[in-house]
């Protein structure tokens, strides 16, 4: 066969998939996924007599890592179905270290990759070195932000809590496709702190949202420091130039000398800078909700954080456009982020009572259409 001309066509929009194979003087082969929201196919409730095992739609699957830093720790893919993707790092405080949606990234990834608590150093600014960053690395509790110094006792940055295991693991999916995974931790110290922390992640088939609810308690017997921040990180290509990105705060101030001149401007995103010195920006809020959202029209995709700043009343955003270190934090946190030694000694510092519990949910709502993420509040 005498093939005169070849071309390949792909398409991409929203999750709707062409492949078109044309060579001329011979048939036309196309092969076309459609959405199936567009066939009419009911996304919720699915009939059962459709599929075989549960994970043909949805599904959490458990996996260790092989070699490098890495070794041995356990991840959980979760899949519900319909265009969300996360994987849940067990071994370090049930975090959220990788998240898609619609087969686009939203989250960061640092150059450190994967790596055990094991190669953990809570000296300094050491955390940096396994800070993987993920979309949700969860900060405190004796200590976050700054590293300092107080009382004889060393707070390193972030604090420790990021690198605790999970002592369980376990989930639950319904004939329906509700995706529950609950995770269970202690951040203890014989004669000092003993803070348990359980975590549940709530997802479901057809739906566009993620649930993140902590119940933090004081299992001993006399009132600790309590300080909480949830680091979350958007990445490429979800991140970019021509991101768009809103949050609901009353006020906004810098954090950092570098962030001074660009107060009115920390919403504008910018091409990656070498040598860029991060902006970091204080968010402040009125009333019981609040939402940190982000858009890019150039892949269609965005996510709202949404959560209750009576509980968390600071939002720290750090912008870092460096090269390679791509990143947007939204972070909601229970307090600011000067560290342990500037809180206490300027009576800011937030604590647990013996038997006290501090429970906190936070929403995550994903979206493929830039009018619905505008509505979103």
């Amino acid at each position: 066969m005498n093939v005169k001309s070849f071309s390949q066509y792909f398409y991409f929009s929203r999750n709707i998939f062409s492949y078109s194979l044309h060579i001329q003087n011979t048939s036309i082969i196309i092969f076309r996924i459609k959405n199936i929201k567009e066939e009419g196919i009911q996304m919720k409730n699915p009939n059962r007599n459709y599929f075989g095992h549960e994970s043909q739609l949805y599904r959490v699957e458990e996996h260790r890592l092989v070699g490098g830093k890495g070794d041995n720790m356990r991840l959980f893919e979760v899949n519900n179905g319909s265009g969300l993707e996360f994987t849940i790092c067990a071994d370090r405080s049930a975090d959220i270290s990788r998240l898609s949606y619609q087969g686009i990234n939203l989250s960061y990834f640092s150059v450190c990759g994967y790596t055990a608590p094991t190669y953990y150093d809570k000296t300094g600014l050491n955390f940096l070195k396994s800070f993987n960053c993920g979309f949700l690395t969860t900060c405190g509790v004796q200590s976050m932000g700054n590293p300092s110094e107080y009382e004889g006792t060393e707070y390193g940055l972030h604090g420790t809590m990021s690198h605790i295991p999970a002592d369980q693991v376990s989930y639950d999916i319904s004939e329906s496709g509700d995706i529950t995974v609950t995770a269970k931790m202690m951040d203890a110290c014989i004669f000092n702190q003993k803070i348990s922390l359980t975590r549940t992640y709530h997802c479901a088939y057809g739906s566009n949202e993620l649930t993140i609810e902590d119940t933090f308690k004081n299992e001993g017997s006399k009132e600790e420091p309590f300080l909480l921040l949830y680091h979350m990180n958007m990445g490429y290509p979800l991140l970019s130039e021509n991101s768009l990105v809103d949050i609901t705060s009353a006020k906004v101030t810098a954090r950092n000398e570098a962030a001074e001149p660009e107060v009115d401007q920390w919403n504008k995103m910018i091409p990656p800078v070498a040598n860029y010195d991060e902006r970091c920006f204080y968010h402040t809020f009125e009333g019981e909700s609040a939402t940190a959202k982000i858009y890019n029209p150039d892949v269609q995709k965005g996510l709202a954080i949404t959560f209750d700043p009576r509980l968390l009343p600071v939002m720290c955003e750090w912008k870092m456009m460096g090269e390679k270190d791509y990143v947007l934090g939204l972070e909601p946190a229970n307090n600011y982020l000067e560290g342990r030694k500037y809180l206490e000694e300027n009576n800011l510092m937030t604590t647990l009572k013996a038997g006290e519990t501090f429970h906190n949910k936070i929403t995550v709502t994903f979206f493929d259409k830039q009018a619905d993420w505008e509505a979103a509040k």
